[in-house]
């Protein structure tokens, strides 16, 4: 990475007039076309039992809760769980008016969809004033189609959704040199996860450094404010944290704990998180983001994801780089105007050229994303037989307590109390429900009996493999509330 300067950049001059709102009108299309691809994949997946819905009931318990005006539990991580002893999300609270008009997980993939493609927005605009309409389009259409939104899309819900396009207002504040306004931006990421809180104190830290020059008084709120969010991460990882955890710790610190830091951050699975930097850097900026000093926005992700012992969290899979997609979106933007005011003419020639090399390499990759999948039928895209597995949760009353699996649980979270399949803790609850292939009944009802020894449970449906079953006797602990 080059060292941080303040170069000139090129701007090109704001449109005016009827120019001025028909980039608007172009960034409203661009919103609305993504919010509708964005929307179209995750409720569909949602419609064909085809989600990974852990998560996503996990997600809908908590706003729920919030919903109700109660404490925000998330029983499938353990009866009567407090949100906040696993992460600091508080920021899920503002969903809760819009679950109680629409009370259902597709409330929360819906306002996904619409996060995400509001992020397209910043970008789109930060690239055309900087880069002129066509590139600055480009740039923007390559975002929304990028492999790391597409995935998180993909996943269901997660609260990162509301960090990517604050991260996105923020280096569009920066790229502008409005350097109150980006700080303000940056404030809201304490709010969404803990991990975040850092991302936050970099780019409090970047903005200082960047606007030492112009605002002397801005340098000093910007350098206590990075001060202030390590201060808080501290907080919500030693103190918030462990005291709604029932073990009294950050259970995360594990898995960075011990000989991790040595062995998992320079031996284990390194060619996979070279192949994930790679994956980050080249087909969405050409390598020239390495040229912008916004890239370190993005050293608090890598870092504790590097650093883990998680597989899960070096690839390229799942939500993990999504809040990466914009700073490296505008990194290469800022980049860019960077090399066309200052280097040599092949460089220039270059990143002239990089906008549309880099929505080309977007649409060929979306050929493998899930966005490819827009011509096909449900029964093509998914599996499952989505109207048996309706059927057979159906015989689930409302309020009722429930044992369910990946396959079931967000499919009911929005109208029972539900827990995670073996995850009960000692309670006994009124139905079981899950998906389990080539299990005869009476196999169903022995699994039932050796998850709660001394109850006996009915089998009420079988459809497809997605059985229902209620107990008949046998009696379990109440659970926490």
């Amino acid at each position: 990475m080059s060292a941080i300067t303040d170069v000139p950049t090129t701007v090109v001059p704001a449109a005016s007039g009827r120019r001025a709102a028909s980039n608007q009108a172009i960034l409203f299309v661009l919103w609305g076309a993504f919010f509708a691809c964005y929307t179209w994949i995750s409720v569909s997946r949602y419609a064909g039992y085809a989600s990974m819905s852990f998560d996503l009931g996990i997600f809908e318990q908590v706003v729920r809760s919030y919903a109700e005006g109660r404490t925000p539990v998330a029983d499938l991580l353990g009866p009567g769980f407090v949100i906040f002893g696993d992460h600091f999300s508080p920021v899920l609270a503002l969903l809760a008016p819009l679950y109680l008009l629409f009370p259902s997980a597709q409330t929360l993939l819906v306002a996904q969809a619409a996060l995400f493609a509001l992020s397209v927005v910043p970008v789109t605009r930060a690239a055309t004033r900087l880069l002129g309409n066509v590139r600055g389009l480009a740039v923007g259409v390559a975002y929304g189609l990028s492999w790391g939104v597409q995935r998180a899309v993909d996943f269901d819900f997660h609260e990162i959704c509301f960090a990517v396009p604050l991260l996105a207002f923020v280096l569009e504040a920066m790229l502008a040199r409005r350097w109150w306004r980006a700080l303000a931006w940056c404030a809201p990421l304490v709010l969404v996860k803990d991990d975040l809180t850092l991302t936050a104190a970099t780019i409090a830290a970047l903005l200082a450094w960047q606007a030492r020059r112009d605002d002397k008084r801005f340098v000093r709120v910007a350098a206590v404010s990075a001060v202030l969010c390590v201060i808080a991460w501290f907080c919500i990882t030693l103190l918030i944290i462990p005291s709604f955890n029932a073990s009294g710790t950050y259970r995360y610190w594990d898995k960075i704990s011990g000989d991790a830091v040595l062995y998992g951050w320079l031996l284990d699975g390194v060619d996979e998180k070279f192949s994930t930097l790679l994956w980050i850097l080249i087909p969405t900026t050409g390598l020239i983001a390495l040229r912008s000093p916004l890239l370190v926005a993005t050293l608090p992700t890598f870092g504790w994801r590097f650093l883990s012992q998680e597989e899960h969290y070096w690839s390229t899979d799942w939500h993990y780089n999504a809040v990466l997609m914009p700073i490296v979106a505008l990194a290469m933007v800022d980049a860019i105007a960077r090399v066309r005011a200052t280097h040599p003419a092949w460089l220039r020639g270059y990143a002239s050229h990089l906008p549309g090399l880099v929505l080309a390499a977007a649409i060929a990759l979306s050929g493998t994303l899930p966005i490819s999948k827009l011509t096909q039928s449900q029964s093509e895209r998914y599996e499952q037989n989505a109207a048996a597995a309706t059927s057979a949760l159906a015989r689930v009353p409302d309020g009722a307590t429930v044992e369910g699996d990946n396959a079931t649980v967000a499919h009911l979270t929005g109208r029972c109390r539900v827990f995670f399949v073996g995850s009960t803790d000692g309670f006994v609850p009124d139905y079981i429900a899950v998906h389990m292939t080539d299990k005869t009944a009476a196999e169903m009802r022995d699994y039932a009996h050796e998850l709660h020894p001394g109850t006996t449970y009915q089998v009420l449906a079988g459809e497809s493999d997605f059985w229902v079953l209620r107990r008949v006797n046998g009696f379990g602990g109440a659970a926490p509330q």
